[in-house]
Formats: C-alpha cells, sequence, structure tokens
C-alpha cells in the first residue's frame, strides 16, 4: 500500500501516532504536502463524514479520526504555507453568548479543517460582538454558531440581527447548529445553513463552496 492510501487508512482508524509517523515518512520521500492534504486527509475524513451519517461509526471514533487529521495537518501546516497553499474556504465559529459547551462545536471545527477550510475558533460564551469583530477582521465566507441549551438559542437570532445592523450579513453565510437546533428554527431566525451534526456541517459547507460562482 502507497503512502497515501496508508495515511487516509490510519486517520480513518483515528491511529493518530502511526499517522504522525507516516507523513513525516511521506515528506521525507518527497510528497508534497498540499498532495497529502488533497489526496489523503481530506478523502479520509470525507470517508469517515459518509460512515458516520451512515451510522456504521460514533462519535468517539469520528473524535479518533479527526485528531488523527489535525496532528496531520500540523506536522504540515509549515510546509503549506511555504508553499502558498490557500485554504478552500474559511470560517469563523464560536458557541453563542451564554453558553458554555463546546464538544460539538469543537468536533464541527476539526471537519471543517479535515474538509480543508481554515477554521478561525472563538471558542464558547461568544458575544455578538466578537462575532462581528472577527467576520470583519477574517472575512470568512462562513459563520457558524453552536448552542446547547434551548435558553441560548435566542443568541443566534441576537448575532444575525448585529450582523444586519454592522452592514455585513450579506457578506458571510451563517450556518447554525446544537441538539435544540431544527432546521425549522434556523430557518426562522435567518440562517444559511444548518446542519444536525459535525459531519453534516462539512458536507453542506463543501457543498456551498464547490457550487459558488
Amino acid at each position: 500500500m502507497e503512502l497515501k492510501q496508508e495515511i487516509m487508512q490510519n486517520v480513518i482508524e483515528g491511529k493518530m501516532p502511526v499517522v504522525k509517523t507516516l507523513v513525516e515518512q511521506a515528506r521525507k520521500a518527497g510528497l508534497r504536502p498540499e498532495e497529502l492534504l488533497n489526496q489523503a486527509l481530506i478523502p479520509a475524513m470525507g470517508v469517515v463524514g459518509e460512515r458516520y451519517t451512515r451510522g456504521d461509526i460514533y462519535v468517539p471514533e469520528m473524535l479518533l479520526a479527526a485528531r488523527a487529521m489535525k496532528a496531520a495537518i500540523a506536522i504540515l501546516q509549515p510546509h503549506l504555507v511555504q508553499a502558498k497553499v490557500e485554504p478552500v474556504g474559511r470560517m469563523v465559529i464560536g458557541t453563542v453568548k451564554g453558553d458554555l459547551h463546546d464538544i460539538g462545536k469543537n468536533l464541527v471545527s476539526l471537519m471543517l479543517q479535515g474538509a480543508g477550510l481554515q477554521v478561525i475558533d472563538l471558542g464558547t460564551d461568544v458575544p455578538p460582538d466578537r462575532f462581528i469583530a472577527a467576520v470583519r477582521e477574517h472575512q470568512p465566507q462562513f459563520l457558524g454558531m453552536s448552542a446547547l441549551l434551548t435558553t441560548t438559542m435566542p443568541n443566534m437570532k441576537t448575532t444575525i440581527e448585529s450582523l444586519h445592523a454592522a452592514g455585513i450579513r450579506d457578506s458571510v453565510k451563517v450556518m447554525v447548529g446544537g441538539a435544540p437546533l431544527t432546521a425549522d428554527y434556523a430557518r426562522e431566525i435567518g440562517a444559511d445553513l444548518y446542519a444536525r451534526d459535525a459531519a453534516d456541517a462539512a458536507r453542506r459547507v463543501r457543498a456551498m463552496l464547490v457550487s459558488a460562482p
């Protein structure tokens, strides 16, 4: 099995130490960082997302795979920068004000990185003004908001209204997600995208990037 296939398979299986070793071997063998990213890591996370959606694996397995992928990207990152490899997109993400839950948000962040995006993670308890400042600074194509509490869900609508007030709503696609959310609620508050889980988030963002003019 060639190195790229080995890396892909071990990412899928969540074997982080093996992945790190194989990525180092691949670099020494002269494989380009963008080649490893686009032909091993991103396809691996695509498979993981598909398996999760089918119910073949669950959150723990997906998290292991995502961590293995992140470890590989950490090794490749300096080389990707040096080679001037641009991410396929950029996303600001955070858990809304009043909510300190971050497991789901962190997994979404990892899956998006696995899909080739640059993710600016603002953490938890993020007020509207911090989301607005991050959108202005980083100019992402996407803004992702997470909430796990029904009491903090309204802060998603408040943030979207603040984006309108700041005159930057049209510059970014807003994705929302979290256990208590529904697609209907996402539409009601004016979000562009709703993701039911991390795999769905990565798939929807990638699809929108591919369809963009």
